[in-house]
């Protein structure tokens, strides 16, 4: 800490002022930072936010930490609608600094959405037994995932689906009942297109 001594003259009321709003400043600032570092390099993963606010173009999340998550009307799927206070999962796309703050923007659409999604749903896939080599996805209408087992004698397919379909229709769930097609993977296009 450095300590100087000041003339009475040389501060006064409006000084004391302006010090204190540029500590403020440099305070909020450093806040914004930290925040930012936090989520940085969280692209390509999920977050779960609350609905904060519903705008025309966009929806803005809350994720905790000050931090806001914008849901733009393009990245939100046509079958979902959301209420303020709703607890959402995202996909991050990515992450900017502003003046405001860090903007994190995310995804209900994206191919990568749906891949998280399954592997929060299926240990094999979050393990790595089972891949998950293609999705083709029409948001709030159908997907098909294409999976393969790197272990011999392991179904991907059944990995994946679960007793009765129990993991899939989790997922299914969380994307308001879009179809979701799970097929087995192939080298050979005309089998994989047979497949599929």
């Amino acid at each position: 800490v450095e300590i100087a001594q000041l003339d009475s003259e040389a501060f006064g009321r409006i000084h004391a002022q302006t010090a204190k709003q540029v500590v403020l400043q440099r305070l909020r600032e450093a806040e914004r930072d930290v925040v930012f570092d936090q989520f940085a390099n969280r692209d390509g993963e999920l977050i779960t936010g609350t609905v904060n606010r519903v705008e025309p173009r966009a929806i803005i999340l809350d994720v905790g930490k000050g931090a806001e998550a914008i849901l733009a009307t393009t990245e939100q799927s046509p079958a979902e609608h959301y209420r303020i206070g709703q607890n959402v999962k995202a996909f991050v796309l990515e992450v900017r600094r502003s003046p405001r703050g860090p903007q994190i923007y995310v995804s209900r659409t994206h191919k990568g959405f749906l891949r998280r999604l399954f592997e929060l749903e299926v240990p094999e896939i979050a393990a790595g037994t089972v891949e998950v080599k293609a999705i083709a996805r029409e948001a709030g209408n159908r997907s098909k995932v294409a999976v393969s087992s790197r272990q011999e004698g392991l179904d991907p397919v059944g990995a994946t689906v679960g007793q009765r379909g129990a993991r899939v229709q989790a997922v299914v769930a969380e994307l308001a009942g879009e179809k979701i097609d799970v097929i087995p993977w192939s080298e050979d296009p005309g089998l994989f297109v047979a497949n599929a």
